[in-house]
């Protein structure tokens, strides 16, 4: 099959598109036509090796974790797969995570969930990480009906979903982004403000009640600032970006919600997308061979939305 391959960490060009073995889907596995895989900045920190504390990799290694496709193979166990209590078929359409690479023909999953048929495969494919990142963070921050957030790096997928998710849950969303991105934000229902010098005149001005949490998805030395804005204190501040946390004694999250609570979030998430409550535009797409191409865009750190490379 066709996949993007690396033998080496370093930039985009270690990226090669080649030609390897389908994976094998063992007992209770499942085998998927990849259609859609996302691109993530996470995908271009594990091509450098920088979060290999987090994610230990195997050479040759085949990036991406995100992917929307449909059921190619079942493992020894027939039907049963990553979806407890429910059996899947050849041809099923499904979206999730996968454990052996999304930007690849083929792919071993991780946990998945059944794709709405209203659901376009795209657009399955922004929800998976974006998705269980921002969940993930508004539950370790206990953000609650009629606090405000903080959040840098609100044009982002993640910064998106947490705003949406945040805003329907009651919360105040004061989102850094560049003013190109501050009509889009208001639409989500965010507060913009411009990231840069004066930050925290900028917060206190947009948030005069003051800030009651604060959730870090850009990592532009945004740390300081924050926790001066909540008086010196750090207690409820999360980053997934800022590899310097531990620094400030900030918590930094790359993980460890449990496959019950992914799958659910993600089915929850779906239908909140075909409802219309819940979106994450798709800024470009790449054909495989362009993958290189798209992380170096996703690595520049300006894409408003998503980024998704068809296989």
């Amino acid at each position: 099959m066709r996949a993007i391959l690396y033998n080496e960490f370093g930039g985009p060009e270690v990226l090669t598109l080649g030609h390897t073995d389908k994976p094998v889907p063992g007992p209770g596995q499942v085998r998927v036509k990849v259609v859609a895989a996302g691109v993530n900045p996470l995908d271009h920190k594990r091509r450098y090796g920088w979060v290999e504390q987090f994610y230990p990799t195997t050479f040759p290694a085949v990036p991406g974790l995100e992917f929307a496709g449909v059921v190619d193979a079942l493992g020894e166990e027939g039907g049963t797969g990553p979806i407890p209590g429910e059996t899947l078929a050849v041809g099923d359409e499904v979206f999730g995570w996968s454990s052996t690479g999304s930007y690849a023909e083929y792919a071993l999953a991780g946990d998945i969930v059944r794709k709405p048929a209203a659901l376009s495969f795209d657009a399955a494919a922004t929800l998976p990480v974006a998705g269980e990142t921002a969940q993930r963070v508004l539950g370790l921050l206990g953000l609650k009906e009629g606090e405000t957030l903080l959040l840098h790096g609100a044009a982002g997928a993640v910064g998106q979903v947490a705003t949406q998710l945040a805003v329907a849950a009651g919360a105040v969303v004061v989102g850094t982004a560049s003013p190109a991105n501050h009509d889009f934000l208001r639409s989500l229902g965010a507060i913009p403000v411009a990231y840069g010098a004066g930050l925290a005149d900028r917060v206190r001005a947009a948030a005069p009640q003051g800030i009651d949490a604060v959730f870090d998805s850009a990592g532009q030395d945004a740390l300081p600032v924050s926790i001066a804005l909540l008086g010196g204190t750090t207690d409820r501040i999360v980053t997934i970006a800022d590899m310097h946390a531990a620094d400030h004694g900030v918590v930094f999250s790359a993980g460890g919600t449990s496959p019950e609570e992914v799958r659910s979030v993600m089915a929850v998430h779906a239908r909140l997308a075909v409802e219309g409550r819940l979106a994450v535009p798709v800024v470009e797409t790449f054909a495989l061979a362009d993958a290189a191409k798209a992380q170096e865009l996703s690595e520049a750190g300006h894409v408003r939305g998503k980024l998704i490379i068809k296989v």
